[in-house]
């Protein structure tokens, strides 16, 4: 009970100074808390929503997927014939069967050509308006569509785009572009995932999506009364045979609750592990924060010692006191993490998921692990200064505050790091030396976690050198001043060295993340100056497939000397090894493609594998299956008949475009797979004749103005979307990465904080003796510029090394040009400066405003 008297006294006597140790606990609990009730809340929200769209029991065509999508290659659903309605209405325990038909491979359209898709990558749907989707969806305005002029919209859709009744809108499919007006606006009864829904009547959607009638892509069956789903399903299925795809409501829930869910865990572990990276800096900030707590309190624990404290009642005081800071760091955290939760789901709200609180899911978990890993975390953090603390002697009571180094430990804790620093290094070189990228994957981890460690471990041996060579090139021009900040910094290695790493962690990342995807710009830059002959490339951004009738604008655009279609197909091979490959991919082009694409063989000649029943195969294909020109290789094409090609020639599996990419002729494809069963282009590559390169992209993108979801892009458009990509990407990973910045900021903040507290009677003498208040802050501003910037030095080369390595993996895979962003990490590096000063702001104007005479009476 002592103990725990003492800790509380101590805890609320120094509330202040722990209070931004708390802040950084608060910080990372509520990210991991945060995390946790968000994706909570979409689960359940997604789990309701599948729950009320499904009908008892769903019929589909086989072809379509266990979630119910409905893309195909060739763009039009999977269908099954009407006559199936008529035989599940026969089932025994069925009340009700109804034919539906809808589509997301579709474009929608306003009267300015302008596409209504969501923005936020949420599908469109185009289907029939239907008993099932009533349940979940009223109309506030206007009608249902009863002919073929007429369309109904989903408000949410309605209200972003500002539509409303008598608007038109262009319904485009692989079946052509269909006009209809606005016949009524129906608003959602269930949250809405982020999707635009359009209605149409059965007939019109049929024909929009499948041009014939008489089909469905799937029969919603309810149950009579006193029949369960299961045993519907079996008579369902007695009636109908296993020609089609039978699912009960929770079957096709849980199919599309695990479509989400692989999303959602992808999301939630990549933020979870931010979230720990969060951590891992406040480790530091809370180490730091007891060590010099600790050493503050040197005498007050050698007169605890002194009158009969045991050192493990010492430790467990400190530990104690660690205890009540990750408690209330912890609960707050807990409560800021239902917060960000919260804020989380608005921001969703602005992209087009309108998630309600009312779903808001905070599992008992949840709290549980935040408090846990809050406490756990600041109590294991506080370990060593609480062992320290026991170490101290009774008759430390009789000296000034601050305790000992201890030289062994110092040379101890120097040898460990350079030890763990070689190995991470070594580790890196493994790593950058080895054939196989995935076998460098291993050693490339074990390096970075080993250098890391490392880095941490030699900290302060590192910080004495450092901070000289910075002292002398910034310090020393401010005289005297900036010689007291170099020292301050100095004069004690061990907390410079724990502030620094800190902020290195956060920072090391980016520059290694900056490297690698410069890399990679530069990398797939390179390889289309060297491999593309063609002038634009035609794509859709979301992945929908070109309908022929866009292929038919382009190829009419005047000033173009050719246009090559591509599209891939899913086929089963049987190699001349007697080995079948299930589901391996083919890509069909026109015999130009060979021009467009300037691959390399290291077999044959590229154009001949256009020729009738031809094909090529890639080198690591060829080695693994004993293939050479001249093989003949079964090819069963999905939705079609199998085929004998011969292999004409075989690429370098040493490309970053089309990399592992088989080819045969469209031609080829066509004479096996019926015209209904064709893919459709997945892109289209157009060339302009000699001299009209300006005009022929002027002339594309007025003919594509009727199909906005294609996007046509010269090769300079085409290296910028994909410079913006991985931009993109970085920018978010940079802004989960903030958080252990800012805890990072935190510990230097509270460092400076801390330090002048204990150099409270120096700061009096210095001031008595003619410093002057402006003086006394600049001081203490470089001191804490010299820190940050230290930090910035050593994260920034890891980083880089880490980052170079990582991009001898990738030149593996083809990726071969290293491309260091030496504007970015500048940019980091004088970033950090300002951070410095940032944080000292605050330590540096309380010191100022000290009583002289007060400060010097400090004991």
């Amino acid at each position: 009970m002592t103990v725990l008297k003492t800790s509380m006294r101590n805890f609320f006597a120094h509330k202040g100074r722990m209070a931004l140790s708390a802040i950084a606990v608060l910080l990372s609990v509520a990210f991991v808390c945060g995390t946790l009730v968000f994706t909570d809340t979409m689960n359940t929200t997604f789990d309701k929503l599948f729950q009320a769209t499904s009908s008892d029991v769903t019929v589909s065509a086989k072809g379509a997927s266990d979630s119910g999508e409905t893309t195909s290659d060739n763009g039009r659903p999977p269908v099954m014939p009407a006559s199936v309605v008529a035989k599940v209405r026969g089932a025994q325990g069925v009340k009700s069967a109804e034919g539906t038909v809808f589509s997301t491979s579709v474009t929608v359209v306003d009267a300015k050509k302008d596409s209504l898709s969501p923005s936020g990558g949420g599908p469109t749907i185009v289907g029939s308006w239907n008993g099932n989707d009533a349940r979940t969806m009223k109309i506030t305005s206007g009608t249902a569509p009863k002919g073929p002029d007429q369309v109904m919209v989903d408000r949410d859709t309605a209200d972003k785009h500002h539509l409303g009744l008598g608007d038109e809108l262009g319904v485009i499919s692989a079946v052509g572009t269909h006009g209809a007006k606005i016949s009524g606006i129906a608003d959602f009864q269930v949250t809405n995932p982020g999707a635009a829904i359009f209605y149409l009547d059965t007939k019109t959607a049929q024909q929009t999506l499948v041009g014939k009638t008489g089909v469905f892509t799937n029969v919603n069956v309810t149950a009579a009364p006193g029949v369960t789903d299961p045993q519907l399903k079996k008579n369902v299925v007695s009636a109908l045979g296993t020609t089609y795809k039978v699912q009960t409501a929770k079957e096709t829930a849980d199919a599309n609750q695990k479509n989400v869910e692989s999303f959602m865990n992808v999301m939630k572990y990549a933020m979870l592990g931010f979230a720990g990276i969060a951590f891992l800096v406040g480790i530091f900030l809370i180490i730091n924060t007891f060590s010099m707590l600790v050493a503050q309190r040197t005498r007050e624990i050698g007169l605890m010692r002194a009158i009969g404290s045991s050192r493990k009642q010492v430790n467990r005081s400190v530990l104690a006191e660690a205890l009540l800071l990750g408690a209330f760091g912890s609960v707050l955290g807990v409560g800021a993490g239902v917060g960000l939760a919260v804020g989380l789901m608005k921001l969703m709200g602005q992209l087009g998921m309108h998630l309600s609180t009312a779903d808001l899911t905070v599992a008992w978990t949840t709290p549980v692990v935040g408090l846990l890993l809050g406490v756990v975390v600041t109590v294991l953090a506080a370990y060593l200064p609480a062992r320290r603390a026991g170490k101290v002697s009774p008759m430390a009571a009789l000296r000034d505050a601050g305790a000992p180094a201890d030289a062994k430990a110092g040379r101890i804790r120097a040898l460990v790091g350079l030890v763990l620093t070689g190995a991470g290094g070594y580790g890196l070189y493994l790593a950058a030396n080895v054939d196989k990228a995935k076998d460098g994957s291993l050693w490339l981890g074990l390096g970075v976690v080993l250098s890391l460690i490392g880095f941490v471990v030699i900290g302060p041996l590192l910080a004495g050198g450092v901070v000289r060579v910075l002292g002398a090139v910034l310090l020393r021009a401010f005289g005297p001043v900036g010689r007291m900040a170099e020292r301050n910094a100095l004069r004690n290695p061990r907390r410079t060295g724990a502030t620094g790493a800190a902020l290195m962690i956060g920072l090391a990342l980016v520059a290694c993340l900056s490297v690698v995807g410069s890399s990679m710009v530069a990398s797939a830059t390179d390889q289309l100056d060297k491999t593309v002959g063609t002038d634009f490339i035609i794509q859709s951004d979301s992945g929908q497939l070109v309908t022929p009738q866009a292929v038919k604008a382009v190829k009419d655009t005047p000033g173009l000397a050719r246009v090559t279609e591509y599209r891939r197909n899913q086929a089963d091979f049987t190699t001349p090894d007697g080995k079948t490959l299930d589901d391996t991919a083919i890509t069909a082009a026109d015999p130009t493609y060979a021009t467009d694409l300037r691959t390399k063989t290291v077999a044959g000649n590229l154009k001949d594998a256009y020729l009738p029943d031809s094909m090529s195969v890639h080198e690591k294909f060829a080695k693994a299956h004993g293939v050479h020109l001249g093989s003949k290789i079964k090819v069963a094409f999905k939705d079609g008949s199998a085929a004998d090609l011969t292999v004409r020639a075989i690429t370098s599996s040493d490309v970053v475009i089309d990399q592992g990419a088989m080819y045969t002729s469209i031609s080829t494809l066509a004479k096996y797979v019926p015209a209904d069963k064709m893919p459709l282009d997945q892109l289209v590559f157009a060339t302009a004749k000699d001299g009209q390169q300006d005009t022929a992209y002027k002339s594309l993108k007025s003919a594509l103005h009727d199909y906005p979801q294609y996007k046509v892009r010269d090769q300079t458009d085409y290296k910028q979307a994909l410079k913006d990509q991985i931009g993109q990407l970085l920018n978010m990973i940079y802004g989960l990465l903030a958080l252990a910045i800012i805890v990072a900021i935190l510990g230097v903040v509270n460092t400076l904080a801390l330090s002048v507290v204990e150099r409270t009677r120096e700061i009096g003498l210095m001031r008595a003796i003619g410093l002057s208040r402006r003086q006394l802050r600049r001081m203490i501003r470089m001191e804490s510029v010299v820190i940050a910037l230290f930090g910035a030095l050593l994260g920034l080369g890891l980083g880089m090394g880490w980052g170079a390595t990582a991009q001898q993996l990738l030149a593996l895979e083809g990726l071969k040009v290293l491309e260091i962003p030496w504007s970015t990490l500048i940019a980091v590096f004088l970033g950090s400066a300002f951070v410095g000063l940032f944080a000292a702001l605050i330590p540096a104007f309380r010191a100022g405003r000290m009583n002289v005479l007060n400060a010097i009476a400090t004991d």
